[in-house]
């Protein structure tokens, strides 16, 4: 069977007003038919329960990390994935309010020097992108922070695994699909922040008259599916956020043949850590385990 659905899912960890920051983007068919924010992260969750229980033949992709440094579930004696997400679940807020090593970020907590190793094995592996690369899960405050978001996510993967949900790379195959993704590596090294850039982007990948410009492709060209319709491109203008979301969504589109197609790790670090799905940059075989 076809791949025929994919969702992504731009995701936050803010306390104060995370439904609107969360956005979910759906592309069906080749088409991005839907780009909205609101729910809060419980409600995220259980909708996406609800749309498999009609259809489970999707996939979906979050931005926040799946997993922690493969020395932190082994110094507390932590053997498996669902172990960690059940201790990120009972510990994590107690560690957002502490920051307390190997934590790191907020105001007075800077990153440890005696850490033994503040990235995953994915995090190191994703190629610089305008400078940019994936920023490590003990940072929970600062400029581009992301513990914060995988520390109050990683939970809602036990949630949708406990509903029928294969999290990869831990899970045998089966639908729906859920996976790890990096929206910079879809988005390139625009300035996402910068209403203006984004702008420029759009209307030169997206909008329904983009052309080549510069040696530059359409959207259509660049990710594989038709132009946005120009309510889906308006609201991916709103922030960062959605633009993100959007532009997820049509990565994974373009390579929906890998993602029908994942298999999951023997790796004992990447059971532990998780693996960024990008096609282009494969999971890799052999990762060392001490």
């Amino acid at each position: 069977m076809d791949l025929r659905r994919v969702i992504a899912v731009d995701w936050s960890g803010a306390i104060q007003g995370g439904h609107r920051k969360i956005w979910i983007a759906e592309a069906i068919d080749g088409i991005v038919v839907r780009l909205e924010n609101g729910r809060t992260r419980e409600a995220v969750f259980d909708h996406l329960i609800t749309l498999a229980t009609n259809d489970p033949h999707f996939v979906v992709g979050f931005d926040f990390a799946f997993g922690m440094p493969a020395w932190f579930a082994r110094d507390r004696n932590i053997p498996t994935i669902a172990d960690l997400w059940r201790h990120v679940g009972a510990n994590g807020e107690s560690w957002l309010a502490s920051c307390d090593r190997p934590f790191w970020g907020k105001p007075g907590k800077h990153r440890p020097a005696d850490t033994p190793d503040h990235l995953r094995c994915t995090d190191r592996a994703v190629p610089p992108i305008g400078g940019s690369q994936p920023k490590s899960v003990f940072q929970i405050g600062g400029a581009g922070a992301v513990g914060t978001g995988s520390l109050r996510g990683m939970p809602g993967l036990a949630t949708l695994r406990d509903a029928g949900f294969s999290v990869w790379p831990f899970d045998p195959p089966a639908w729906p699909r859920v996976i790890e993704i990096y929206p910079r590596s879809f988005t390139g090294p625009v300035v996402k922040s910068d209403p203006r850039a984004r702008d420029v982007w759009l209307a030169t990948h997206a909008s329904p008259n983009a052309r080549l410009q510069d040696g530059v492709p359409g959207l259509a060209d660049h990710l594989g599916i038709p132009c946005f319709r120009p309510d889906i491109e308006s609201l991916a203008r709103v922030s960062e956020d959605a633009f993100d979301a959007a532009i997820s969504a049509a990565a994974m589109w373009k390579y929906r043949a890998n993602l029908a197609s994942l298999v999951p790790t023997t790796e004992a670090t990447l059971l532990l850590e998780g693996w960024i799905w990008d096609p282009r940059h494969p999971m890799p075989i052999g990762i060392a385990t001490a």
